[in-house]
């Protein structure tokens, strides 16, 4: 960046001249000690921690990473949501916490038919979560057994390359009959309805982009829908070191605001600052550059129906890596806070979705982008329960 340059702030318009000072260093990379899980696990003497290297890196709401596992019983994990890290406000349900948690389960199974260990996963053990909140009781209790009749996932090849992209797509390339054709059939061993609209439905497409655009733009206007995400923003290399999980920022533009006291993350942008009106028309230009979107929708949404909604996207977005697409989940409009009822209402009149009967589990853009860096992750230390 140059000494000379011009920054805008975001919120009141005020103009400064970037010292040479303050500007050092504001170059940021991700840290590599918080992408290392990436790798994937080496040479584990208990098979379990080697399945669990590749379950933590499953895709979780706002990347909070919200599980615990128990493996002081031999050959059981039990797993159990860590409750410091659930999203009140915007999830105040906890049912996408809850299909967080049926992501990590999948590649858990998955990693383990890659060891010819059969996954013998009872949900609930104790009894399941009522509608409203989650406690202390595990989500699961599994069981490895070795079986000679367990067959290998081809899905596996596919867990290191995930990613969740949330960049421009290429309105060009339309998603491919073939392409949503392995996305179907991958929800195959948890059955739902599983829907999709690609480049031949113009009027389709343009409805979803509405909808999605205006539940957006609720979430970053709502005081306290956008504190939450800020509470778990992680602005710079250092941070993200430092937490390895949440929301990451690596902007050298936020950087420096953030270091010179200039983005305040402990009060909510008003509706019409730059942070709000430029991240709205950001979003815009991605939805307009969206060629599919798909969907899920289940019969009813207990808990169980949540976390098994959860484990049929994990294997459709490891489908649509392997296609070499790109998914970014729309949760905006599927969430349960008042003021998302519009959208709420919206979104479930499209896709012909009447409540309490079925429930809109997923709502994802699809295309093709460029590749984009995973996001930081715990490690598996981070999430085992030792007491």
């Amino acid at each position: 960046m140059d000494r000379r340059k011009f920054v805008r702030v975001a919120g009141g318009g005020f103009v400064f001249a970037a010292a040479t000072a303050a500007l050092a260093g504001c170059s940021q990379q991700m840290p590599a000690a918080a992408i290392e899980p990436w790798q994937g696990p080496g040479p584990e003497a208990d098979p379990r921690r080697w399945i669990l290297g590749y379950a933590i890196l499953a895709p979780h709401s706002h990347n909070l990473q919200s599980w615990l596992v128990d493996l002081r019983t031999p050959d059981e994990i039990v797993l159990r949501c860590d409750l410091g890290r659930l999203l009140p406000e915007t999830d105040p349900f906890s049912r996408q916490i809850m299909m967080s948690h049926g992501t990590f389960l999948e590649l858990l199974d998955i990693a383990a038919r890659e060891r010819g260990l059969r996954a013998d996963i009872t949900l609930f053990p104790e009894g399941a979560f009522g509608p409203e909140k989650l406690d202390q009781r595990p989500v699961a209790r599994i069981r490895l057994m070795p079986d000679a009749a367990t067959r290998k996932d081809p899905l596996f090849a596919q867990i290191l390359a995930r990613r969740t992209n949330r960049s421009l797509y290429d309105l060009q390339r339309p998603v491919p009959a073939e392409a949503w054709k392995a996305m179907v059939e991958a929800v195959g061993p948890h059955p739902l309805h599983f829907g999709f609209v690609g480049a031949d439905r113009a009027d389709a497409l343009e409805q979803h982009r509405a909808i999605a655009a205006e539940a957006w733009r609720i979430e970053l206007s709502t005081p306290r829908t956008i504190l939450e995400s800020y509470k778990v923003l992680r602005v710079g290399a250092a941070e993200i070191e430092k937490h390895r999980d949440g929301l990451s920022m690596l902007d050298p533009t936020v950087v420096l605001l953030e270091r010179i006291g200039l983005f305040d993350r402990s009060k909510a942008p008003v509706s019409d600052a730059f942070a709000t009106t430029s991240q709205i028309k950001d979003f815009g230009k991605k939805l307009a550059s969206t060629p599919g979107f798909l969907w899920m929708v289940t019969e009813g949404n207990d808990r169980v129906t949540q976390v098994n909604a959860g484990r049929a996207y994990a294997r459709v977005q490891l489908a649509a890596t392997g296609q070499g697409l790109a998914l970014q989940p729309l949760q905006q409009a599927l969430q349960e806070y008042p003021e998302q009822a519009g959208p709420h209402a919206d979104i479930r009149r499209l896709l012909a979705v009447p409540l309490p009967e079925r429930t809109v589990q997923m709502w994802a853009r699809v295309g093709y982008a460029p590749p984009v860096g995973p996001a930081p992750r715990r490690g598996l230390a981070a999430q085992l329960i030792r007491a």
